[in-house]
């Protein structure tokens, strides 16, 4: 079985292969598009846009699409803004919180350099309450 730290790795490596041929400066659907063929050259088995039902105290109250969900482990958020703001990250920890994944990765190709987030699920990793995501 595949861990996560290996999936994500592979998922990031994607990411900057795509970020280095591209650049920023695309909509959000091209740097999908090229990542999801990264990921799939990869190995890694994923779903794009795939629908996630939200809950509020165990009711089902909407869905909402994830961009990526890889090896039906981790949720992949991305973005092709100039900068990521604190919405983003809350947004980002609200899908994996309440998708119930472990691990979520915020991906920015906006940015002149290549920006992510690991955001960890507080339920997986009780480490530390005040850590809730690790920038690289």
């Amino acid at each position: 079985m595949i861990h996560l730290d290996e999936i994500t790795y592979k998922i990031n490596g994607a990411a900057m292969k795509v970020h280095n041929n591209l650049g920023n400066g695309f909509q959000e659907v091209i740097y999908q598009r090229c990542l999801a063929i990264e990921m799939d050259r990869a190995g890694l088995s994923f779903g794009r846009e795939i629908e996630q039902t939200i809950y509020y105290d165990g009711i089902d109250v909407g869905t909402r699409r994830a961009d990526f969900v890889v090896a039906n482990m981790v949720i992949v958020e991305l973005k092709a803004l100039i900068n990521l703001e604190d919405v983003h990250l809350a947004q980002a920890k609200n899908y994996v919180v309440a998708y119930n994944f472990p691990i979520g990765l915020l991906i920015n190709f906006g940015a002149n350099s290549l920006q992510f987030k690991k955001i960890f699920n507080p339920k997986y990793h009780p480490i530390n309450p005040n850590i809730h995501s690790q920038s690289k």
